[in-house]
């Protein structure tokens, strides 16, 4: 049952990370703003851009690749139910996410 909200959880996070750049009012979102907006989410963001303007001059042209890696781990279940099979275990296994990357391009030729 856990796993089941974990996995909920985390495709209501990378669907909202991919709409996330396309509710900004403005038509080319700040650089600033979508980078600072992915890593308040727990993304590490990869930048690859054309130009060598300032950041603040940076215009977004894609966000892309999110990628997430995950790992199951034991908790302790202390005996309540059993396991997660009724297979007499004391612990459920837990998906837990480990790392978060995403990849941002950048037109910094203005």
């Amino acid at each position: 049952m856990h796993m089941a909200f974990a996995l909920a959880a985390l495709a209501q996070a990378a669907c909202g990370v991919l709409i996330a750049p396309v509710d900004v009012a403005s038509a080319e979102p700040s650089a600033f703003g979508t980078i600072g907006q992915l890593e308040a989410e727990g993304y590490t963001v990869n930048i690859d851009r054309i130009g060598s303007g300032p950041l603040a001059t940076c215009v977004v042209t894609s966000v892309r690749n999110p990628q997430t890696v995950t790992r199951l781990i034991r908790v302790d279940n202390g005996g309540r139910h059993g396991g997660k099979h009724g297979d007499g275990h004391d612990f459920d296994l837990v998906e837990v996410i480990v790392s978060r990357s995403i990849s941002v391009s950048l037109d910094c030729t203005r």
